[in-house]
């Protein structure tokens, strides 16, 4: 992979609102395969008629968004693979906010969706596995995936000390807590084969997403 996914858990620390012409900070990821992108996307609140117009994130200032403007996200999306990515640093990730609530949202049987929500009003940062099954496992990032044995099995869980006490292990995961994010965005990554270009996403040269608030 040419620039995997962990820079932006390295970076997910960084506050937002550095704003340049794309992102770099507290990104939250949703990625979902199974699914033709525009349907994921639709199902996630867009406007078919605006992603036709493919205006890249960079232009969000200088365009008309509508009455509804105040209540929308901006964020940008991409494809890797069999992999549709959205990417949003507004605070956490639309699909985590409603995928329980807003019926469209629901993963579909055969859908596979990955989520990274950096839940930054709401701590902590969270990880959630739709396997594809019309389940979805949720656990904090230093829980790893929950019982989602393949994102287990593929590193999205922080080196373990289930041997030791618990005072051992809560002092093992304050010392560490800076580097959960690169960790699992590094093992997510690897599970979903998954590469973003850090230098297009800065430059925000990504198609714009514009998604109604859930929250």
């Amino acid at each position: 992979m040419l620039d995997g996914i962990a820079w932006i858990g390295e970076f997910s620390n960084e506050n937002a609102a550095r704003r340049g012409p794309g992102m770099r900070g507290a990104i939250s990821l949703t990625a979902a395969r199974g699914v033709e992108p525009e349907e994921f996307l639709v199902r996630l609140g867009a406007d078919s008629e605006q992603l036709r117009c493919h205006d890249t994130y960079q232009e969000r200032d200088a365009l008309a968004l509508g009455p509804d403007a105040q209540h929308a996200r901006v964020a940008m999306y991409g494809t890797c693979g069999e992999w549709l990515y959205v990417l949003e640093d507004w605070g956490m990730a639309t699909w985590y906010a409603g995928h329980r609530t807003v019926a469209a949202m629901e993963p579909l049987m055969g859908e596979e969706v990955v989520c990274l929500t950096m839940n930054s009003w709401d701590p902590p940062k969270l990880i959630l596995h739709a396997p594809g099954d019309g389940r979805v496992w949720q656990a904090e990032f230093a829980e790893g995936a929950g019982r989602s044995s393949a994102l287990r099995a593929a590193g999205a869980v922080f080196p373990s000390v289930r041997e030791a006490p618990e005072e051992e292990v809560a002092l093992y995961f304050e010392e560490h807590r800076e580097e959960l994010p690169t960790a699992v965005f590094t093992a997510v990554g690897h599970y979903c084969g998954l590469s973003i270009d850090r230098a297009v996403v800065e430059a925000g040269e990504l198609p714009l997403v514009i998604l109604p608030s859930v929250r």
